[in-house]
């Protein structure tokens, strides 16, 4: 009996539920059913911004997928973007039925992150999860990549404890194309991704750049969809009147 190896690997690897907390599994079968088990829902944040995609959330934001996300990009769960990026992948299979972006292979293009951010948490949490979701996606037999061709152009504030309104403003003209970027966009279907989407205004912006690119190729990037792992619940359709 190998009980070497499972001292070491309790030292280094989840011994508790990224979700729940239960002991012994990294997300227990009941987290994992709420992160991945819609597959993917349409979702309209209140109020709309005007220029958002459509977009498509694997789960509501709440209780053991937000302990998840959390887990995942503020406390470094590496081993999270597994099953993270299951629930993106199924987001992003529903953003596409819904939002009619053409042929071609996937294109996923991850909404970036401030770079001090990335540089505090060590990590780039939502290009980690769109490369495991590109993974999950063309294990079903369907091409898919992460283009990450967005960057950040100016810096912005943080976005916490600000209103819709004030995101869109914070988040204007924060954001532009690499160079070469609308190239690789003009080979398939763009779909804008993101960990969680809260009032939309990051989507806005990544759509906007993606339809104002200035390279001829990228001209016709006009019909996209998004995805996220994550909404507010009020935001899915399913719970409006």
């Amino acid at each position: 009996m190998r009980w070497w190896w499972r001292e070491i690997a309790g030292l280094v690897l989840p011994v508790a539920c990224g979700g729940c907390g239960r002991a012994r599994t990294s997300l227990c079968e009941a987290c994992r059913w709420a992160l991945c088990g819609a597959g993917g829902r349409r979702v309209r944040p209140v109020p709309e911004p005007v220029g958002l995609p459509v977009v498509c959330a694997a789960a509501p934001y709440a209780d053991a997928v937000r302990a998840v996300l959390l887990g995942h990009k503020e406390r470094g769960a590496l081993g999270l973007a597994g099953p993270l990026g299951v629930a993106l992948a199924g987001a992003v299979r529903a953003s596409v039925a819904c939002g009619r972006s053409g042929g071609g292979p996937l294109l996923l293009v991850p909404v970036p992150s401030a770079r001090r951010v990335v540089r505090a948490r060590g990590h780039d949490a939502a290009r980690r999860i769109a490369l495991a979701a590109a993974a999950e996606i063309r294990r079903t037999g369907v091409a898919a990549r992460v283009v990450p061709v967005l960057r950040q152009r100016r810096a912005v504030a943080d976005q916490s404890g600000l209103g819709a309104r004030e995101r869109l403003a914070n988040l204007a003209g924060a954001l532009e194309v690499a160079a070469g970027g609308g190239k690789l966009l003009a080979a398939g279907r763009p779909v804008l991704v993101d960990d969680l989407m809260t009032t939309g205004a990051s989507l806005v912006e990544a759509a906007r750049v993606l339809r104002a690119g200035s390279e001829p190729q990228f001209r016709g990037v006009v019909q996209m969809s998004a995805a996220v792992v994550a909404a507010p619940p009020m935001s899915f359709e399913i719970n409006r009147n």
